[in-house]
């Protein structure tokens, strides 16, 4: 019997780059109601919960009915497009998942992103045979870069943060995976130069770089 060990997957800009689903659901959601964003706006605001994106947009006239009806009706123009479109594993992502599963890793989605989301994009990349726990926006109360997000999903996959290994491609989840006491791959060129492992896209990996963070363990007798 060996220590169980578990590999936490941001999902947006890591497993899938759905930059452009994301950025025309709010671009036409906030027009619809009234509310032009720039791209550079929605640059800033990536990866961050609806309920401080909205905010930061529309000032004084973000009441918390309005950001819940904006965020909702996002979501569900996102949710539309990824069904209708489809979108792909970035690269190296799906060999990983499974190549992991394969040797008894346990592995979660720990993401910013509403939980309907999460599964439906576990889903359409085809990764969600390979994932023991989906964690969302719904599950904690603040986001990256508090590490709420990261203990979670490692205390629903019943492993230790030492023996967890966070995926990012954003500076904020870099320094969650640090507050939360684990080690760290940074796919996200100078954003993510922090962590632990850096390297440009995940089929740049070596193949024994998760087993080098944290090498297989036997239990303790």
């Amino acid at each position: 019997m060996t220590e169980p060990r578990a590999v936490l997957w941001d999902l947006d800009g890591t497993l899938a780059d759905s930059r452009e689903f994301h950025w025309r659901s709010w671009r036409d959601t906030m027009a619809a109601a009234g509310f032009v964003v720039t791209d550079a706006q929605f640059a800033l605001s990536f990866g961050q919960r609806n309920d401080a994106i909205i905010p930061a947009w529309i000032g004084d006239r973000a009441t918390p009915d309005l950001v819940r009806e904006l965020g909702d009706a996002k979501e569900a123009l996102y949710r539309t497009l990824i069904t209708a479109e489809g979108i792909a594993p970035l690269p190296g992502a799906a060999e990983w998942v499974g190549r992991l599963h394969a040797d008894g890793w346990r592995q979660a989605i720990a993401s910013s992103a509403p939980r309907l989301n999460v599964e439906l994009m576990a889903r359409v990349l085809g990764l969600a045979d390979g994932m023991d726990a989906l964690v969302g926006a719904e599950d904690v109360r603040v986001g990256k870069p508090d590490p709420e997000v990261f203990l979670r999903a490692a205390a629903a996959l019943g492993v230790p943060p030492e023996r967890c290994i966070v995926v990012e491609d954003a500076a904020a989840g870099i320094e969650g995976a640090c507050r939360a006491g684990m080690r760290s791959i940074g796919v996200g060129g100078i954003a993510t130069a922090e962590a632990t492992v850096n390297a440009e896209s995940l089929d740049r990996l070596p193949p024994d770089a998760f087993d080098l963070l944290i090498p297989q363990q036997r239990f303790r007798t």
